[in-house]
């Protein structure tokens, strides 16, 4: 090893390498260009005299050389990083960063006018990047830096994902005014005769139509939509029903002529869960983050509505009178 002091900065770059797994995947967490990752690795090639790490497929894995110190490595940043965090208060005034979460097309519509409202006057400095990403990678692109917060439904992750509920959204069924079903109760009967249009932006299996199949009923699906907006076009026009999130479709029946009814079957209300890579949990800008989306679903117009509704609906259905 190089008798000449070392840049401690370095070891910020060998702990992304080796959490995130590759060089593209650590200058996106660090911020930094690739090029200045690449240099400052070699930088620690050069100091210790071993490669560090060796390319396998699209991954990088460490030597024995990481190995043996990448623990007492994170160890000491971690330390470091709270000091920091203690001698100086985070500040979102003066955050210049850039955030990729993973959001549904439901999500964006809801959660981005009350969150970019918040930003613009708590964090000018702040961008974000929302990309669907499917529920079988979020786990992936979160550990490899390229997704830094997902809002979906329930996924299955392993310990390396933290999460946080957020909350429970109810389903409805949207058709066009005018409809022979408009007007009256939707009955079970009359929701399984239909014909039915569905949303699957990925290609993914329809979560409702899995539940149904394990029931032994099936809907009658004659279009599957890439997004919802559309699928509620189609619907406007046509004898068609939709199924989806109440919030949405509060919103999408003021823009179009549509219709909603309560779902007629006994199905919970979807619960929706933030995710995040849990080595976050103590990164100050990351958690404020975390607040800003969540808080943004939570007080969104669409869902105070969507909640006053199904209280209103609770009062009268316990009044005698």
């Amino acid at each position: 090893m190089s008798g000449r002091r070392i840049d401690l900065n370095l070891f910020r770059v060998l702990d992304a390498i080796h959490v995130h797994g590759g060089i593209s995947a650590a200058a996106r967490a660090l911020h930094l260009t690739q090029p200045a990752v690449t240099h400052s690795l070699n930088r620690l090639r050069e100091h210790f005299g071993d490669p560090l790490f060796v390319r396998q497929g699209n991954r990088v894995l460490p030597t024995e050389r990481t190995r043996r110190m990448i623990g007492e490595v994170q160890l000491h940043l971690k330390g470091l990083q709270a000091t920091t965090q203690r001698q100086a208060a985070f500040s979102p005034q003066t955050l210049e960063a850039s955030f990729t979460v993973g959001f549904r097309d439901v999500l964006e519509s809801i959660a981005f006018p009350p969150l970019m409202q918040r930003l613009a006057q708590s964090a000018p400095g702040v961008r974000i990047v929302s990309r669907r990403v499917a529920a079988d990678d979020v786990e992936r692109e979160l550990v490899a830096g390229t997704l830094d917060l997902a809002v979906d439904r329930r996924l299955r992750a392993g310990t390396r994902v933290a999460s946080e509920h957020v909350l429970d959204e109810p389903l409805v069924v949207a058709m066009r005014r005018g409809h022979a079903l408009d007007g009256r109760p939707l009955r079970r009967a009359d929701y399984f005769a239909a014909h039915h249009v569905a949303v699957s932006s990925l290609g993914e299996p329809i979560a409702l139509d899995l539940l149904l199949q394990q029931d032994g009923r099936d809907r009658e699906l004659r279009l599957v939509c890439q997004h919802y907006f559309a699928a509620c076009q189609v619907v406007a026009g046509s004898d068609l029903l939709l199924t989806l999130p109440a919030s949405y479709a509060a919103g999408l029946a003021a823009q179009l002529p549509l219709s909603l009814s309560p779902l007629p079957l006994k199905l919970k209300p979807v619960p929706i869960h933030a995710y995040w890579l849990a080595s976050r949990n103590d990164d100050a800008s990351h958690a404020w983050l975390r607040e800003q989306v969540v808080g943004a679903i939570r007080e969104a117009p669409a869902l105070r509505a969507t909640r006053g509704r199904r209280a209103s609906r609770a009062v009268a259905a316990a009044d005698p009178t």
